[in-house]
């Protein structure tokens, strides 16, 4: 284990990090073998365990704290407020701290089967009373071994008043308990059920190197006397074959590593070489080949694309990438670098290769800022506003009601109260799918556009949807069906803009009461409708007329009250270039945010004039944008992740000023916060669907009184929730995920909550609540959604009116 000094020693560097190590899941039991009180007691069932600062120097804390899935802080404390307990959901209830001390003996321990635990004596108990900590299964040695020897050197910087850099093996080892066993933490009910001084299993020996931790305890103890080692293997991933490297013309960067693949079965990485050589180089014009070999083979090689989702976390010296073979198989490694400076120039020379692929411009081109923006953008950053986030999370405990799923709601309009589950048709019978949704601010309304149809939906007290009323034929003034290619709901959710793709010059107005296309309006001879996005954030919840308007390369607004074209010519902002533009969103007070094909983003005061920020481009197009209401936050969406810009300026003279109101200094761009899934969930998702990462555009929850809290989006059946204050302050555990049986086509929050969502399926439309989002595990993404789904399950009051 003292062969990880060199990572805590990042880990310890930045002292503007309350916190230094976390273990993110695991369960925290009281255990007392010697006491007539009972053998065990499980405090937390869900906790995170961290290492922490104290306002002291050289005193550090052990934390555990409690962790809750969505909803269920709101269940307890309903709950508790229905019989006076309402208090259990204070902080002494949610955290328990420990001064990290020589006394309290911690210790760990990997046990058969590669349970890993903590343990450390409860100073204020009866002799023999200890805490243990029982890490998820999905927690690796090497965070283990990580963790424990921070732990150690906390005590030893306590013990010694002086920094752990000065302290040597000898040192260490005096804060090492590995002698003393650690007894289970099972829930036994009286100690004369199972004796308590039965031996338990030999404990871990901390020396053992990280490389034989991930091999033995995450391989071949959970199997040890159970079956043979060909039968072990056969039960862990298998690394492909490689792809045979062309010939390159230059190489951008080349360091050596380890290597480790994610395995499926037991969800964890696994070492496999202890040596590699990590090679990136240039194979042809705008195109780059990653390719891995060590001593003995040829690991893998693969082009350098936006696929391979490239994550680097510095404080694990590490770079987790994911790896498609011909067949569509997707896999993730994992290359741990023996030091920082290494790590750096792998993550130098791969970003220029991704970089120059994806615009085909050279790296040099780029400005220093531009390539710091970028560099920025691809390792594991936490914002600003971390301390601040942090703060409100502990202090303000949100409770909102969780209110009951009632069984009159969602049911579809083929059935009668007689029928049974299985009369009840759930497929329609044209050949049309879902495809868009428009959620309702001003009344409580949903609209799901299927072809030609719009089906309209009512958003329940109870939180469900019922079904309405459908609009049966979409048509032109003159009489000509279309489907609606986009849809935004105006003038107080009355009228509803609609696009058709055979006329790009014009927008249809729906008259909602209706049901049918009153208006036409030709916005421009020459200039296209590409997009379009209200005046102002809220504008559909007033009579407001105008909106604007988006081509590929000019911004402008339209006017339905002018003579002949709508287009408002004084407000028009045209560029000379090809800019691509994808999409726009606005602020409360009218900014704008405009994104494109090449993936840069531009920041609007108004209209007619030039941007006051423009931001550098990654590469990759951004297929949709969002913007909090008082313009702070910024959201774009590319295929594979999504970006979260703070738009508020730090320093400089235009401090306290936003990107849309003043431009940031040339030496001064926001930082970006890249929101991805982890390349081990990626490459789970694709091993169960078949199919590759691909956002659905993300949305803020949004309501006129309410703090953007929460971020929405989808790829194939899956939905995804960040939560924000978890993004904010670089938890390592923002997002929760819900699957369903078929591709999810639309998806956007419950106006003014951030608890329900609103999901259209290819032939359903559903209204769900946030707490049945779950954590990314093995269980979680490969779970049929029959087992837990409300909607797959297809019961009476599940199903919302055929056709959709």
């Amino acid at each position: 284990m003292f062969m990880l000094r060199n990572v805590t020693k990042y880990l310890f560097g930045d002292t503007s990090k309350e916190s230094i190590v976390e273990i993110a899941q695991g369960q925290l039991y009281l255990v007392r073998p010697l006491s007539p009180k009972g053998y065990s007691e499980l405090i937390f069932k869900d906790a995170a365990a961290t290492i922490r600062r104290t306002g002291q120097e050289y005193q550090y804390q052990l934390v555990i704290q409690r962790a809750y899935e969505e909803g269920e802080a709101e269940l307890l404390a309903e709950e508790g407020d229905e019989d006076g307990t309402a208090e259990n959901l204070s902080t002494d209830k949610d955290e328990k701290t420990f001064l990290l001390d020589q006394s309290l003996h911690f210790r760990s321990e990997i046990r058969e089967g590669g349970e890993a635990v903590f343990a450390w004596r409860d100073l204020s108990g009866d002799p023999g009373d200890l805490y243990e900590f029982v890490c998820d299964p999905l927690v690796q040695a090497g965070e283990v071994g990580t963790f424990e020897l921070i732990a150690i050197k906390c005590q030893f910087e306590r013990k010694y008043r002086r920094s752990q850099e000065t302290a040597t093996e000898k040192d260490l080892r005096q804060f090492s308990f590995t002698d003393q066993t650690i007894p289970s933490a099972s829930a036994i009910t009286s100690p004369t059920t199972k004796p308590v001084d039965s031996p338990p299993p030999k404990p871990k020996a901390i020396e053992e190197s990280l490389a034989k931790q991930t091999k033995k305890d995450m391989a071949s103890k959970s199997q040890k006397g159970k079956s043979s080692d060909k039968e072990v293997v056969s039960t862990t991933t298998a690394a492909p074959p490689s792809a045979s490297m062309p010939d390159s013309t230059s190489i951008l960067a080349q360091e050596r590593a380890e290597l480790h693949l994610f395995d499926f079965p037991s969800g964890s990485f696994m070492l496999q070489d202890p040596s590699v050589v990590a090679t990136v180089s240039e194979i042809g014009r705008w195109q780059y080949w990653l390719q891995i070999g060590g001593e003995d083979r040829q690991w893998l090689g693969q082009p350098v694309v936006a696929d391979i989702n490239p994550v680097f976390n510095f404080e694990y010296l590490s770079f987790i990438f994911n790896h498609y073979t011909d067949d569509g198989s997707a896999y993730s490694w994992l290359l741990r670098f023996k030091n920082m400076e290494t790590a750096e120039r792998f993550q130098q020379g791969l970003m220029q290769a991704l970089w120059e692929q994806l615009n085909e411009i050279k790296w040099t081109k780029a400005t220093d800022d531009d390539r710091r923006y970028v560099l920025d953008a691809f390792q594991d950053l936490t914002m600003e506003d971390a301390d601040s986030a942090a703060k409100e999370d502990e202090e303000e405990q949100e409770v909102e009601e969780v209110e009951e799923v009632q069984n009159d709601s969602q049911r579809g309009e083929q059935y009668d109260s007689d029928e049974s589950a299985d009369d009840v048709v759930v497929q329609p019978n044209d050949k049309d799918t879902n495809s868009q949704l428009a959620v309702g601010y001003k009344h409580d309304r949903s609209f799901v556009v299927r072809g030609s149809k719009i089906g309209v939906f009512k958003h329940t007290p109870n939180n469900n949807l019922e079904f309405s009323t459908n609009i049966s034929k979409v048509e032109t003034p003159g009489g000509k069906l279309f489907s609606p290619k986009k849809v935004m709901l105006h003038a107080e959710d009355t009228d509803m803009i609609i696009q058709s793709k055979d006329n790009p010059n014009s927008l249809y107005r729906m008259d909602l009461e209706y049901g049918k296309v009153v208006d036409e309006w030709k916005v421009h001879d020459d200039i296209t409708v590409k997009n379009f996005a209200p005046e102002k954030k809220f504008s559909q919840m007033t009579g407001e007329q105008t909106f604007l308007g988006l081509s590929h390369n000019a911004l402008y607004r339209v006017d339905p009250r002018l003579a002949g074209n709508k287009m408002v010519e004084s407000d028009l902002k045209q560029y000379t270039t090809k800019n691509a533009f994808t999409s726009a969103a606005t602020t409360d007070k009218g900014y704008i945010a405009v994104a494109s094909e090449k993936g840069d983003i531009r920041m609007f005061d108004r209209l007619g004039l030039r941007a006051k920020t423009a931001l550098p481009a990654l590469g990759d197009p951004i297929i949709g944008i969002d913007v909090s209401a008082d313009g702070r936050w910024v959201l774009a969406t590319c295929r594979t992740y999504i970006l979260l810009i703070d738009a508020m300026q730090k320093d400089g003279k235009n401090e306290g000023k936003l990107g849309f109101e003043k431009a940031f200094a040339k030496d001064s761009k926001p930082q970006p916060r890249r929101l991805t899934l982890q390349p081990s969930h990626v490459a789970q998702f694709q091993h169960e669907t078949k199919a590759a990462l691909s956002f659905t555009p993300a949305r803020f929850n949004t309501g006129l009184d309410d703090k953007e809290t929460s971020i929405i989006t989808a790829t194939g059946p899956f939905i995804v929730t960040w939560n924000m204050k978890k993004v904010l302050a670089g938890r390592k555990d923002p997002y929760t995920i819900k699957r369903y049986e078929e591709e999810v086509k639309a998806d956007d929050f419950k106006y003014g909550s951030d608890k329900n969502v609103i999901v259209a399926l290819p032939n359903e439309v559903n209204m769900v609540a946030k707490q049945s989002f779950k954590k990314p595990t093995r269980e979680s993404i490969a779970a049929t959604p029959r087992a837990s789904g409300r909607v797959a399950r297809l019961r009476k009051s599940d199903v919302v009116n055929s056709p959709y």
